[in-house]
């Protein structure tokens, strides 16, 4: 199992070049089960997530071709509408080929998905919704089945805000007969990258980007090109990484429209930014002063960066209280933190951190996904060498991170 050797104390200078954002990518590529025509796509970030979807489509008969971060997908012979336990276990965003299959073609069978351990993250508003919609659904031996002949168009209100959720949802209701109104919505940029896609491949959506979205199916979906959104996350993240250690970086393909409350949050860690048309030019000079924030749905602060938030506040001048409010089981992280010398304490869904004049290097261990990169960025802001394990969690998301961290001066190897 790899795992990254991180020696602190290091600034960080030069230019990191932004990749496509995954979670954008992920509902794109199935969105290639909706039509027999080709979909090209480009700006495909490659990690080990977009390596797990591309395996699972490919099973069902998609045809996939791929040329670095281009993909090409055909659906004209897919045969197989089983999403297999042994593809969807390591990834809950496997879920999202439950409504392309079940609109398309009638019928899907998805294993109930795994992925990180950081809260349930119930799929059952998925099923609400695609029942509406006319699908007759069961659960048996850990296997969500959906059967209709055709899905019909109905009002649909999630109990709550989920994003996966109006993804699936709107990808069925594309070819659904009638009209579909999806209120509660999720409005996460990824979101809206898709609502793009596929209206490019033909379907009549309106409110792309609101709470309530529209969609009068569409009898077919043809083919279409698309480049993906750049990520967000991982842009943030390399913001809090110079917030860290000091610096100065250009983060190039990259916008500043959809993560403004993150930015907002830099700015006040005493990040000096300056932005150009798809480029952030980021310097800091002190030591960071602590910010206190509450994670919620976009466009608040996005649960996605609490960690390495987490991570700057620890070596902050001052106190910060940060409250996680979207999944019950995000402080996995904190007692890593501590092993580095943090002196973080959690109360129910609330971690009081007390900013420390330095970590110190250790041996840690990575729990998911965003906790993987707000442990690199608190080994390469402490002092001497820390050894970060369970590393496959981090390339689920970043696209080769440590390699994008060495060229600007970060002393991090993968170790095999």
């Amino acid at each position: 199992m790899d795992k990254l050797q991180v020696v602190g104390g290091k600034r960080l200078e030069g230019e990191i070049v932004i990749s496509g954002a995954k979670n954008a990518a992920l509902p794109i590529l199935c969105a290639g089960l909706l039509t027999s025509g080709d979909l090209e796509l480009s700006n495909v970030p490659r990690l080990h997530d977009v390596k797990t979807i591309l395996k699972l489509l490919a099973q069902t008969g998609l045809k996939v071709t791929q040329d670095d971060e281009k993909v090409t997908l055909n659906g004209s012979a897919i045969t197989t509408l089983e999403a297999p336990y042994e593809l969807v276990k390591t990834m809950r965003a496997s879920i999202l080929v439950l409504g392309p299959l079940l609109a398309r073609f009638g019928e899907a069978k998805v294993s109930l998905p795994g992925g990180c351990a950081i809260g349930s993250r119930p799929v059952d508003q998925h099923i609400k919704g695609l029942q509406a919609l006319g699908a007759d659904i069961t659960i048996e031996g850990g296997y969500i089945h959906a059967r209709c002949k055709k899905l019909k168009g109905a009002r649909i209100r999630t109990d709550m805000i989920t994003v996966t959720g109006t993804e699936n949802l709107l990808m069925a209701a594309t070819l659904a007969d009638g009209e579909t109104i999806l209120e509660n919505a999720a409005r996460e940029p990824e979101v809206t990258d898709l609502a793009n896609l596929l209206v490019a491949m033909g379907a009549r959506i309106e409110g792309i980007g609101t709470d309530r979205l529209v969609i009068q199916g569409v009898a077919e979906l043809h083919g279409a090109r698309h480049a993906v959104i750049s990520d967000r996350i991982e842009a943030a993240t390399f913001l809090c990484a110079v917030a860290a250690t000091g610096g100065d970086i250009l983060l190039r393909n990259t916008r500043t429209d959809y993560f403004d409350v993150a930015l907002d949050k830099l700015r006040e860690i005493g990040l000096v930014m300056t932005m150009g048309p798809e480029s952030i030019r980021a310097q800091m000079g002190g030591r960071p002063k602590p910010v206190s924030f509450r994670t919620t749905e976009y466009p608040g602060f996005p649960t996605d960066m609490q960690a390495q938030f987490m991570a700057v506040d620890t070596i902050a001048s001052g106190s910060s209280r940060i409250t996680e409010t979207i999944f019950e089981n995000r402080f996995m992280h904190v007692q890593e933190m501590n092993r580095l010398g943090a002196s973080i304490q959690t109360e129910g869904n609330t971690a009081h951190v007390k900013g420390v004049d330095r970590l110190v290097g250790a041996p840690v261990m990575a729990t998911d996904l965003r906790a993987s990169a707000s442990l690199v960025i608190a080994a390469m802001a402490a002092q001497g060498t820390t050894i970060i394990d369970r590393i496959y969690h981090l390339d689920r998301g970043y696209d080769r991170m440590e390699v994008k961290l060495s060229a600007v001066g970060a002393d991090i190897v993968r170790i095999k």
